[in-house]
């Protein structure tokens, strides 16, 4: 046989049938409260959240928790994504991360190696060019910069 309980408004307990009170506000609005106590309460405008014996007041101090069942911490695993970087590709960033050690150090000086051979050429085919302008009459002087052509007139500050 199941009882087909209410609830009262003050202070959230169970009011079984054939108990409680019945205030009928002037509005029409219906209260329902477990005993006396509570009708009493309510009609003195105490507030249920600062009653120690109410459900409101038990649920805002976190009482009766061993009734709730604790939730199970979830931790963040974070997952390292490997992404592609400044313009290389990942199949690229891959193939050098699966390159051994020695290989790699190879490569590396190899391409340095051709690094400072581009310099050095590029120094060597500027020199050429130096001595071929000198060659031909083409001497640049060194002037200074912001000196003017000759014969033009300066402020002098």
């Amino acid at each position: 046989m199941v009882l087909k309980t209410q609830t009262c408004r003050f202070s959230g307990l169970r009011i079984y049938p054939g108990k409680g009170v019945l205030f009928i506000r002037t509005d029409g609005q219906q209260f329902l409260f477990l005993k006396q106590k509570c009708r009493s309460l309510f009609i003195q405008r105490k507030r249920p959240a600062k009653l120690a014996w109410t459900t409101l007041y038990r649920k805002q101090h976190r009482k009766d928790q061993e009734a709730q069942v604790a939730r199970k911490k979830r931790r963040n695993v974070t997952k390292a994504a490997t992404r592609s970087v400044a313009g290389t590709s990942l199949e690229v960033i891959q193939k050098k991360k699966a390159e051994k050690p020695e290989a790699r150090k190879a490569s590396r000086e190899a391409a340095l190696r051709e690094i400072k051979e581009r310099t050095k050429k590029a120094k060597a085919d500027k020199a050429q060019q130096k001595l071929q302008a000198k060659a031909s009459g083409k001497a640049v002087k060194n002037v200074p910069k912001g000196a003017g052509k000759a014969g033009s007139k300066s402020t002098g500050r």
